[in-house]
């Protein structure tokens, strides 16, 4: 159990550390890791053993939840034989090289515990790869890729997982219903999940407040993932299938209060949950490192770096090999196909976290027998040493591949499609501004300064198609530097007003929060 005093310390250092990664432009999950393992290090920091159910019940859900909530499900739509294929095919191909491998270099390991250790450390966590492709603006193609396959790949390598324990443990299954048992998680977790996300719309539509729907927001992601793991089926694929479906549905069944607080506090939760994992995944590798004799320690990371170059090795074949299928199989899947420069990103962007870990630390720690688990302690340095090589190795050098096969800085799709639509809404709301000078004619003042409003809009709105550094860029610029002058000058005098007691702290923050939301329209 971690003290309360830890718990402060490690979110201190998580804050710092995050603070940090910005100013020196490195993904924060690489420098969290990189700063656990060095407060592990420290003597004075007592030994942290982070239990796996922590992970995989409160962790998890709401991660895999939110991702899915977020995700455009078009573009999941769009790529989904992509992100099958990756998700269930390379997650499977990749377990059985590593177990190939792990049966060659692990002394005492069984080809079931070997499977086990595929099934560990096979799903990559997109979390690394998925903020430097957006930071270096990668085609938006490529982070749905990633970020659908994290949501569908933990699913893959947990049942490969559990397969693979059953069998270790004497266990008798045969590959027939081990296929049967995959196909019943995975139609059962979806429709788990569906059913747990009609329930929450329907509930949902009828709140009206606030720190209740968020309550709600909070409690969906388990009441989708525990059900269906007492079900016996995917509690992963319940989440994301839940969350995809209340997603979807989110504009019609929240208000403007619920979005904006809903995303203020879901931001600050995913912030505080992927910071204490990653840092304490560098402390739990210091404590196993502190623990074990430096000649073991060094054979096992040195199995661990084989495992490694192995799950790179089959993620590239694999992604090279989407890109000659479609041209071996004619024009009906051109659509799927992959361009090389896309493959390499994908293929080096196969970086392992949070699954993984709490998979590793969940292994058991007897046989039914009585007898220890075979070659634990290797299986559990061999996954964070996977974890520690492809997060900071891959994650590193990542924005360099980028860079190389000349991916970053060029989708600029997402934006000319958000600028067409409000170029839309603007023409609908002139439009019904005209039809309401018949349905309201004592308030034409009014609605004359509606419509000089939105044709302003409507000129910024032919702003932003320009390009950067062009004479209508430098003027839209100077336009929101002029707006936040005279909202900040709004907050001064409000702040004034209160310092001399002309209005109370509670109309200061009503007011403060309208000139708030002015100011975030202002940026849109």
């Amino acid at each position: 159990m971690i003290a309360a005093e830890l718990l402060l310390l490690l979110l201190v250092v998580v804050a710092v550390m995050v603070t940090v990664s910005r100013l020196i432009r490195v993904p924060y999950p690489i420098l969290l890791l990189v700063g656990g393992l060095a407060l592990g290090l420290v003597p004075a920091v007592p030994h942290i053993e982070l239990d796996p159910e922590i992970v995989f019940l409160l962790i998890l859900p709401p991660l895999l939840y939110v991702t899915a909530f977020l995700t455009p499900v078009r573009d999941f739509r769009a790529n989904l034989k992509n992100i099958a294929s990756l998700a269930v095919g390379l997650v499977i191909a990749s377990a059985v090289a590593v177990a190939v491998v792990a049966t060659a270099l692990v002394p005492g390991i069984t080809l079931p515990v070997a499977l086990a250790l595929g099934a560990i450390v096979s799903p990559p966590d997109a979390v690394a790869a998925a903020a430097i492709a957006e930071r270096l603006a990668v085609p938006r193609r490529l982070v749905s890729i990633l970020e659908g396959e994290s949501l569908v790949n933990d699913a893959t390598a947990l049942t490969l997982y559990r397969g693979a324990l059953a069998a270790a443990t004497a266990v008798a299954i045969s590959p027939l219903a081990s296929v049967g048992t995959f196909f019943g998680a995975v139609v059962g977790g979806i429709a788990v999940g569906v059913a747990v996300g009609w329930i929450m719309v329907q509930v949902r539509t009828r709140l009206t407040d606030v720190p209740v729907e968020i309550t709600i927001s909070l409690l969906t992601p388990y009441a989708a993932y525990l059900p269906a793991e007492a079900l016996g089926v995917s509690g992963v694929l319940a989440a994301v299938s839940c969350g995809l479906y209340v997603g979807r549905r989110s504009s019609r069944i929240m208000g403007s209060d619920a979005r904006l607080a809903g995303r203020a506090f879901w931001e600050m939760l995913v912030f505080l949950l992927n910071g204490l994992v990653f840092i304490l995944i560098g402390v739990q590798i210091s404590s196993i490192a502190r623990a074990m004799d430096r000649a073991t320690l060094f054979d096992l990371a040195g199995i661990g770096l084989a495992v490694s170059l192995t799950l790179i090795l089959v993620r590239a074949v694999w992604l090279l090999g989407m890109t000659l299928r479609p041209r071996l199989l004619g024009r009906s899947v051109q659509q799927m196909r992959l361009r090389l420069a896309e493959a390499l990103v994908l293929s080096w962007a196969g970086m392992r976290g949070v699954v993984s870990l709490a998979a590793a630390l969940a292994l058991p720690i007897a046989l039914p027998s009585g007898a220890s688990f075979p070659a634990r302690d290797a299986l559990i340095v061999v996954t964070f040493t996977v974890i520690l090589v492809t997060l900071v190795g891959q994650g590193l050098t990542l924005p360099a591949v980028i860079k190389a096969v000349k991916l970053g800085g060029g989708d600029n799709a997402a934006q000319h499609e958000e600028a067409h639509a409000r170029g839309e809404l603007i023409g609908e709301a002139t439009r019904r501004i005209g039809e309401l000078y018949g349905v309201w004619p004592g308030h034409r003042e009014l609605l004359d300064q509606l419509m000089t409003t939105y044709r302003h809009r409507s000129e910024h709105a032919d702003l932003h198609h320009e390009e950067p550094g062009s004479d209508a860029e430098q003027e839209l610029v100077e336009h929101r530097q002029i707006r936040r002058s005279v909202i900040d000058a709004q907050r001064e005098a409000l702040q004034r007003m209160r310092d001399r007691g002309a209005i109370d702290d509670d109309a200061l923050r009503s007011i403060e929060r309208d000139l708030d939301l002015e100011e975030v329209r202002m940026e849109a």
